[in-house]
């Protein structure tokens, strides 16, 4: 079974792709910086091609955000 890799994958090379990600959206708008991200994680979805994987890589993102204030409800 596929389980999704938490564990650095980068071989010592993070901050030059989060370097090279931040450069990519420089002198964008907001709007295109969107869809330069919308983009970006459509190929790269395409490119693991595994829904399990896929699945889990979703979950993990959205677990890491906080829900919008206004979502939140007492």
């Amino acid at each position: 079974m596929s389980e999704l890799r938490v564990a650095d994958g980068f071989g010592g090379y993070g901050d030059e792709f989060y370097e090279r990600l931040i450069a990519a959206h420089q002198g964008l708008s907001e709007r295109q910086s969107g869809a330069l991200n919308a983009r970006l994680i459509l190929l790269l979805a395409n490119q693991i091609g595994d829904r399990t994987i896929l699945a889990q890589a979703l979950a993990a993102a959205r677990a890491s955000v906080s829900p919008a204030p206004e979502a939140v409800r007492e």
